[in-house]
């Protein structure tokens, strides 16, 4: 297998669209989640809700208003549902779980000129914020194999964009220091000149990414606190807003990315890049705190996909299992158990894998794990 992704790896031309490499179709159903925003903080739960409501924003109009961050006990009800179930080699699902590395510093922010002070994941949650045994729920579910710590990004909104409206008096200023004296970063829906990590929206349309340069810092910082965190560094990536382009992807490698994760919507099948990175799109959505979703149409979107030889890759947001400002962690428990039972009887040799694993597939044809090996036939189109 490794002879033969060395020689698809060639067939890639540099001058190509990082989609026209070869393609991939596997012989055995696998279902793999990945889910951004996990780490990043919103709405200071109910207390901050209160508190930025009294200062005259009349939240609750969007779902994302009532974005907050997971507890402790929003994980461990994930991890419950994913450890229930077991697919054809006996085998748990397992969340790719995309970190966003850095929040914040509020009260540093606020008394700094014009500058966004940013505190790790490795230092704790920025004051006020209180999330106890947070962290040890993220890494008991590592230990339990159903949790999968995959890059975000160090911040998901962008720096220069931010820091540019912190030089004027104007309103995007005053917006800016009255969320952060309430513990809240931004909302985005109602900001969307914050931009994304990499992607600065108010500059020229071929100017709206950073430079390579800024990029591999920030790419880096965050590798660095996720090696920190993590006790390894990533192997999968996915860009705030989905918005990446190829220095993204450059800085990545370089950190050791080889898995880059696409948005929800594509129905391509698993491609190399000309870096050899592998490529992925999302092609179920569960996102039932967001939008209207069904168990029957997220079953058929999956299905779909399984039955072309393409895995059903699942995007939910973490925004699905926050339950301290408006309960979506409870009907969304439910609907991915539904959909999680619903799988493992229509596929009987179903395999539940992350994102790095579907690398190991794609580079050895095989899924390895404790001296176990299960055979996968891959094979490629241009």
């Amino acid at each position: 297998m490794n002879k033969m992704l060395s020689r698809l790896r060639k067939m890639v031309s540099p001058k190509r669209s990082s989609r026209t490499g070869p393609t991939f179709r596997f012989s055995r159903p696998l279902i793999i989640f990945q889910s951004d925003d996990w780490g990043r903080v919103g709405v200071r739960d109910r207390e901050g809700w209160d508190e930025l409501r009294a200062g005259g924003l009349n939240l609750g109009e969007k779902p994302y208003d009532y974005y907050s961050l997971e507890t402790s006990d929003d994980v461990q009800a994930l991890c419950a549902v994913l450890k229930k179930h077991r697919d054809s080699a006996g085998r748990h699902p397992c969340f790719g779980m995309n970190f966003i590395t850095a929040n914040v510093d509020f009260q540093r922010s606020l008394e700094a000129t014009g500058e966004i002070r940013l505190r790790p994941l490795t230092d704790g949650l920025p004051e006020p914020w209180e999330r106890p045994g947070l962290k040890e729920a993220y890494q008991e579910g590592i230990r339990d194999r159903v949790i999968f710590p995959c890059l975000h990004g160090l911040t998901h909104f962008c720096a220069a964009a931010i820091a540019r409206e912190l030089e004027t008096q104007g309103e995007r200023r005053q917006l800016l220091r009255a969320l952060w004296a309430a513990g809240t970063p931004y909302i985005h829906w109602r900001m969307p000149w914050i931009g994304y990590e990499y992607w600065d929206p108010s500059q020229a349309h071929d100017r709206r990414f950073l430079s390579l340069t800024e990029q591999r810092a920030g790419i880096q910082r965050a590798a660095e606190i996720f090696r920190a965190l993590f006790s390894v560094a990533p192997v999968s990536a996915c860009a705030p807003g989905y918005r990446a382009n190829h220095d993204t992807k450059v800085a990545w490698f370089e950190a050791g990315v080889r898995v880059v994760q696409g948005g929800a919507g594509k129905q391509q099948a698993p491609s190399l890049d000309n870096n050899g990175m592998l490529l992925t799109s999302r092609n179920v959505e569960m996102e039932p705190a967001t939008a209207a979703c069904s168990l029957d149409e997220v079953v058929k979107q999956a299905n779909d996909s399984l039955a072309r030889g393409v895995p059903a890759i699942v995007s939910v947001h973490s925004i699905n299992f926050h339950s301290t400002i408006r309960d979506f962690r409870r009907p969304t428990l439910e609907l991915l158990d539904a959909f999680l039972a619903a799988m493992e009887k229509r596929w009987p040799d179903l395999l539940y894998v992350h994102d790095g694993e579907l690398w190991q597939i794609v580079e050895r044809g095989a899924l390895e794990r404790d001296g176990e090996k299960i055979k996968i036939e891959v094979t490629s189109a241009k």
